[in-house]
């Protein structure tokens, strides 16, 4: 038998590595980007046409490269930033592995001017698909100037999977603002289809943070800053009221590089608990320091993701200074002192001893039946709220002294009540499980009390199969995205004139994506038009939408097209009744009362498809009976 295994050409092996490290252009512009940094940038230039699509272009005033550097950095594996296995734990750069310039080689045209600093000529490299077709001397500025054309051309399935140019332009801005946060020495500019989305001159974090989300959101913020001998951190954190349903911006960074990190997101989540609701996030754009050599960075190609030695003493640390700030700040509610209609409080006099005129009752029993009053004196106790308590603010004897009950009378009294409710908690169950699924309909006269709540956010209810568990928010969202459709396809959506207008202010990503679909949406109802810096108008919704947010449903509708671009639905119209159904829909943790519930159920199932939401998520799921009996064995 001859041998099988085999060493994979190395543009195979590119294009293999460029499936993690390349995934659509905001991949390619973070990595030439972080290069370009790491090359002592001070200012860096992008260039997009057709969303990265057609060309990706980065200009930076780098340290630039010689002609042998040039053609080597495009080698798999060859990286200025590490020489030996040691410095994989004292990282001061953002890339050392070597793999990205190879990968957007192997499935990009890739065209490369590039001059040492001093130097008077620089070299011009052209690579198509991992193939070096020429490589000459040619007159350019100081740095790099990288092109990459037509990404994925050799990947047909790669870039037919791409989405439409809003949703990628949306990702890159994404991208960009996590850059532009992180490196915040460093001018950028963003230009798209000759037009320029964004010029961020070198400042302070506040200030980029407002050049990059607008100065209302740097006007939200509030300074948190910490200095211990395992981390530094410094940042923002937003205020309670200003708080998010949709698009919180968090960011989290370490040592000049942007992570993700759920504990420390939940670190933060819990300093804002019962600060803002269930449903809200807050804002937070927090800058750790610490050793390299506490940290380990090398877990996925993207080195998105950070392993931290000390991470349960930085958990410690960052909820002690975001809480220390909300107090500092007055963001967290403080103690009411109010003493406005509070009853008086003898103060305590030290000389003036304790004295009372009553004798205690030894065989005093606070649950016996008090003395039956007359009507009139009863009365006269509720309109003046002290009748009882004689003016000179001892108790009299007769109040004070009451018939001593039996105790043996209490504990009677006890016993009844454990089997009174004993007896009551199996009636209760006897009915439910007695109670068949025909008696759900809604039509039958007088409540239904076959369904529970548990935890407010599922609904659990007897079926002919044994016990159905309904998820409320998802059941209700399918209801209102049935409904919604219905009434659009019969009637269209109407247009609503607001009351007061409404400003929404967006990110350069989400304002992106609203101007591509704005035409769609005023044909569906709302009425809206461009303020200028990101922000909009909205004058009139789809009458349908009347009691509803118009800025979460629009945020919603940006979301939608954000995260599933054309998949979500096969037309704007079914995506906008599915955007409206999910900000109205009730939410997890909402209570309902036993008609809400039985209404919701009834609702749901007389839908012709109630299993599935929308997105093809299950709505309920039924416990049968086998299953019951096996859990009690």
């Amino acid at each position: 038998m001859s041998d099988v295994i085999r060493l994979l050409p190395d543009s195979v092996a590119n294009q293999i590595a460029a499936g993690e490290v390349i995934q659509r252009p905001a991949s390619v512009i973070k990595e030439l980007v972080e290069n370009s940094i790491d090359a002592g940038a001070t200012s860096v230039t992008i260039i997009l046409k057709d969303a990265g699509r057609t060309l990706i272009q980065v200009i930076d005033d780098g340290c630039g490269m010689s002609d042998t550097d040039a053609r080597l950095a495009f080698e798999r594996h060859a990286t200025s930033k590490i020489r030996k296995a040691d410095d994989l734990f004292a990282l001061s750069t953002m890339g050392f592995r070597g793999e990205a310039l190879a990968s957007i080689a192997a499935i990009a045209q890739v065209d490369l001017r590039t001059m040492l600093k001093g130097e008077s000529i620089g070299t011009r490299l052209l690579i198509n698909g991992s193939k070096v077709e020429s490589q000459e001397p040619e007159a350019c500025a100081p740095g790099s100037n990288l092109m990459v054309k037509n990404l994925f051309f050799n990947v047909p399935a790669r870039r037919k999977f791409l989405k439409k140019d809003s949703v990628e332009l949306s990702n890159i801005m994404r991208e960009f603002e996590r850059l532009a946060l992180v490196n915040i020495g460093v001018d950028f500019t963003l230009i798209s289809n000759d037009v320029t989305l964004h010029s961020l001159r070198r400042a302070s974090l506040k200030q980029r943070i407002s050049d990059l989300f607008g100065k209302s959101v740097g006007r939200q913020l509030i300074p948190v800053d910490t200095d211990t001998s395992i981390v530094r951190l410094n940042g923002f954190i937003g205020l309670p009221e200003n708080a998010r349903k949709r698009n919180p911006l968090q960011y989290f960074m370490v040592n000049g590089r942007n992570m993700r990190h759920p504990y420390f997101h939940k670190a933060i989540l819990q300093c804002y608990d019962r600060l803002i609701p269930a449903d809200e996030q807050p804002n937070y754009f927090i800058n750790l320091n610490v050793d390299p050599e506490t940290i380990d960075v090398n877990i996925h190609p993207t080195k998105n993701e950070i392993k931290f030695e000390n991470e349960q003493a930085i958990w410690q640390i960052l909820t002690a200074a975001v809480r220390e700030s909300l107090g500092r700040f007055n963001a967290a509610p403080a103690i009411d002192f109010d003493v406005e209609d509070a009853p008086d409080i003898p103060a305590f006099v030290p000389d003036g001893g304790a004295t009372h005129e009553v004798e205690l009752d030894i065989d005093y029993n606070p649950f016996a039946p008090a003395p039956r009053a007359t009507k009139s004196s009863s009365l006269s106790d509720f309109s003046t709220g002290a009748a009882s308590v004689p003016s000179s603010g001892t108790i009299s004897s007769h109040t004070a002294r009451r018939p001593a009950a039996n105790f043996q009378d209490w504990e009677k009294l006890y016993d009844d009540f454990l089997k009174k409710r004993d007896d009551g908690y199996a009636s209760m169950v006897e009915s439910k499980v007695n109670l068949g699924e025909s008696e759900l309909d809604m039509e039958t006269e007088g409540p239904v009390s076959a369904t529970l709540q548990l935890k407010n956010s599922y609904i659990l209810t007897p079926s002919r199969e044994g016990l159905m568990v309904i998820d409320q928010h998802r059941a209700h969202k399918r209801i209102l995205y049935e409904s919604y459709l219905a009434k659009a396809r019969e009637n269209g959506f109407v247009c609503q004139n607001t009351m007061f207008p409404e400003v929404l202010e967006l990110s350069a990503a989400q304002n992106a994506i609203l101007t591509d679909i704005a035409p769609s949406l005023e044909g569906l109802g709302f009425n809206i038009a461009p303020l200028g810096d990101n922000s909009w108008n909205v004058t009139g919704i789809p009458s349908i939408l009347k009691g509803s947010n118009p800025r979460d449903t629009l945020l919603a509708m940006i979301d939608s097209v954000s995260e599933g671009g054309e998949e979500l639905a096969s037309s704007l119209t079914e995506r906008l009744a599915l955007s409206m159904a999910r900000s109205s829909a009730i939410r997890r943790g909402q209570a309902l009362g036993a008609d809400e519930m039985d209404k919701l159920i009834s609702d749901l199932f007389r839908l012709p498809a109630p299993a599935r939401t929308p997105e093809g998520k299950a709505v309920f799921t039924i416990i049968n009976l086998d299953d019951i009996a096996k859990l009690l064995d």
